[in-house]
């Protein structure tokens, strides 16, 4: 089983978990800082490491001061950099946009697949509508007639009912909406 592959909502977060740990000084393997960078951002890294390289040829530096004079940076400094430089040119709210277009048009499509395919059979328009929906549902989108429909065990509504309670007790207001439950 493949895992799926990386968008950049999932991207943008790895990028700054991944620059917390770089800043925090904890050991990362090198791996997974070029797994998040594109083809461009490892070009400029490997060029700033080149460049880097060159200079501690020509110019060699016996201390610290002189390291910050001439401009030294380790391999460290030059991740965070491309890692900074990476999450200011990602694209978020588009990445967020482009995934729920593709939703929108996975459930246009299973919808009217659906009833086109129950109309054929011969189902009237309302059976099909029915069928679309219920197509919907077990493809995990929302249903077009707007019906909510999720699956609650016994044992389910029992702990909801609790945790509710508790809450009301100890004077915890949700911050999600109660038609969850």
């Amino acid at each position: 089983m493949c895992m799926p592959k990386l968008d950049n909502t999932h991207i943008a977060d790895r990028l700054r978990e991944r620059l917390a740990e770089l800043k925090s000084d904890k050991e990362v393997a090198a791996r997974e800082i070029k797994k998040l960078l594109n083809k461009e951002q490892l070009k400029a890294v490997e060029e700033e490491k080149a460049k880097q390289k060159k200079l501690r040829k020509e110019k060699p530096a016996r201390t610290k001061e002189q390291q910050k004079e001439f401009g030294y940076k380790s391999i460290r400094e030059i991740y965070i950099e491309a890692y900074e430089n990476a999450i200011n040119e990602l694209d978020e709210v588009g990445a967020w946009n482009k995934k729920l277009r593709e939703a929108e048009v996975r459930q246009a499509r299973i919808y009217m697949d659906s009833i086109s395919d129950a109309l054929k059979d011969g189902k009237t328009i309302e059976q099909a509508k029915s069928i679309a929906n219920n197509n919907l549902t077990r493809a995990g989108l929302a249903r077009i007639d707007g019906t909510k429909h999720s699956y609650q065990s016994k044992r389910d509504k029992e702990v909801f009912e609790l945790e509710a309670q508790l809450k009301k007790q100890l004077g915890i207001k949700d911050t999600h909406d109660e038609d969850e439950t």
